[in-house]
């Protein structure tokens, strides 16, 4: 048995601004949406897929990790987009240089790639 993917469902209040904001300020696209309004939905990124619910998944303020090749690269490509960007890209003494961003449900992510502290 081969485990193939995980995919993170966070709490939201409004599926649709979810998926603006991770789409227009993050960089995601935009997947899809389920019911009208929308009471789920998700977006993608290369490997990476986040699930929204509004209803029984997910808690306000979850945090969530993703791994890039650059997180310095991708704090410029944000940088101007009005993410609300809570830490710089900063090195840290566990082997990655990381930022944090907050989302409008005041789920925090935590973005960074991997970097040698000897």
């Amino acid at each position: 048995m081969k485990l193939e993917k995980s995919i993170t469902i966070l709490y939201s209040r409004n599926i649709s601004s979810s998926i603006a904001y991770y789409t227009d300020k993050l960089g995601f696209t935009d997947k899809w949406e389920w019911d009208s309004p929308a009471t789920f939905g998700g977006i993608s990124r290369d490997d990476v897929e986040i699930f929204f619910c509004k209803e029984g998944q997910g808690h306000p303020g979850t945090w969530l990790a993703i791994v890039v090749d650059s997180v310095d690269e991708y704090y410029e490509s944000i940088r101007d987009k009005g993410a609300k960007i809570i830490a710089l890209p900063e090195d840290k003494e566990w082997n990655m240089r990381e930022m944090l961003i907050e989302d409008p449900d005041g789920h925090i992510i935590r973005i960074g790639n991997r970097i040698n502290c000897d």
